[in-house]
C-alpha cells in the first residue's frame, strides 16, 4: 500500500543564504529508496520546523531531519554520526524522554546530503504551551540540568566553537550583532552589558549540558517537563551554559526556584545570563523577517535580562 503525502505550512521565506529546499516529494522518495520498509508509512512535514533542520514525520513513530545549510558530504556526515552518537549517550539516563537515533540516510532525489531519522516525541513545545510561571517546571528544570551534570564525562571537554567555553571567544560575532539590531534594539544599553559579562571569569570544570535549551527544544504537558529534543549537542561545557534555560524558558519568581534548587552562585548565574544574553542577541536581527517566532524569543529573553 502507498500512502499519500502531506504537505503542512513549509517556511514562506528562508532562514539562511543557501538554504537548501526540501520538499514532502523529496522526501517520500527518499524513504522510500532507503528504507523499504517505511514505504508504507506517511510521510508529513510539521507546523514548527526547526532553524537548522527541515522536520519531517514517517508515520507515527519516526521523525527525519534534513540540514538546511549547505555543507560538504563528508562533514555532514560525521556531524550527523556525533549527534547520533550523543543522542545515544543520553537516551534513558534522565526521568525525561529525549529522541533516540534510528538511521542514517543518504544524499538522493535531489537532496544533496545525508539526513537522519530519530524516533519521534509527541507532545507541545514550549513555545506553544508557555511554562514560564510555572514552579513546578522550573523543579523539574533543576531536576534535568542537575542529571545531566552528573552525568560522567570520561575525561572529555569542550571542544567546540559555539556557546560553552570562553565568552570573550564571542566578542566578534557580538559586534556582528550589535551593529546589526541598531533598528531593533537598546544597542548602547545592551554593549554596556556585555562589555561586563564578556569578562566574567571562568573558574569551573566541564560537565555535560545540553547546550541549547530554549523553549523549541522542550516539550511541555500540563505545565510541567515532558521531554527534551535535539539533543545533538549533549556533550560537555561550562556548566553554567544550561541555565540559559532560567532567561529562555522562565519568569522572575520560578527563575528564582530554579536557581535556589541548582545552589548557583553568583558568577555561575551570571555567567549564564551572558550565555542567554549571547544567544538571543544573535536570534532577534537574523530571524526578525525569516522567522519572527524565534526572533520574538530572542527579544523576550533580553527583556527578562534586563529587567532582572
Amino acid at each position: 500500500m502507498q500512502f499519500k503525502i502531506e504537505a503542512r505550512d513549509a517556511p514562506p521565506v528562508k532562514m539562511h543564504a543557501n538554504q537548501l529546499t526540501v520538499s514532502p516529494e523529496m522526501v517520500r522518495t527518499l524513504v522510500d529508496e532507503q528504507f523499504p520498509e517505511w514505504r508504507s508509512l506517511p510521510v508529513r512535514g510539521i507546523t514548527a520546523q526547526g532553524t537548522v533542520n527541515a522536520i519531517f514525520r514517517i508515520g507515527d513513530l519516526f521523525a527525519a531531519r534534513f540540514p538546511l545549510q549547505p555543507r560538504d558530504v563528508e562533514s555532514t556526515r560525521c556531524r550527523l554520526q556525533s549527534e547520533a552518537q550523543a543522542a545515544r549517550e543520553l537516551v534513558g539516563r534522565t526521568r525525561f524522554r529525549t529522541p533516540e537515533p534510528v538511521a542514517l540516510g543518504e544524499p538522493g532525489a535531489g537532496y544533496p546530503l545525508p539526513w537522519s531519522v530519530q524516533t519521534w516525541l509527541p507532545g507541545v513545545v514550549a513555545t506553544d504551551e508557555d511554562p514560564g510561571e510555572s514552579v513546578a517546571f522550573a523543579h523539574d528544570l533543576a531536576d534535568l540540568i542537575n542529571e545531566l551534570r552528573a552525568m560522567d564525562t570520561r575525561g572529555r571537554t569542550f571542544g567546540g566553537e559555539g556557546r560553552g567555553g570562553d565568552l570573550q571567544s564571542h566578542d566578534g560575532w557580538m559586534e556582528t550583532c550589535f551593529r546589526r539590531s541598531e533598528r531593533l534594539l537598546d544597542v548602547p544599553r545592551l554593549r554596556r552589558m556585555w562589555a561586563f559579562m564578556r569578562s566574567l571569569p571562568r573558574t569551573a570544570v566541564d560537565v555535560m549540558t545540553h547546550g541549547d535549551l530554549i523553549p523549541g527544544n522542550v516539550l511541555v504537558s500540563a505545565g510541567r517537563l515532558a521531554g527534551i529534543l535535539d539533543v545533538g549537542g549533549f556533550g560537555p561545557a561550562d556548566p553554567a551554559l544550561d541555565l540559559v534555560s532560567a532567561w529562555h524558558l522562565l519568569e522572575a519568581g520560578p527563575r528564582q526556584a530554579l536557581r535556589d534548587e541548582l545552589g548557583c552562585d553568583d558568577l555561575e548565574w551570571e555567567r549564564g545570563k551572558a550565555w542567554a544574553f549571547e544567544q538571543a542577541m544573535g536570534v532577534v536581527w537574523y530571524y526578525v523577517e525569516s522567522n519572527p517566532a524565534m526572533s520574538r524569543m530572542g527579544q523576550r529573553t533580553l527583556e527578562r535580562i534586563l529587567a532582572d
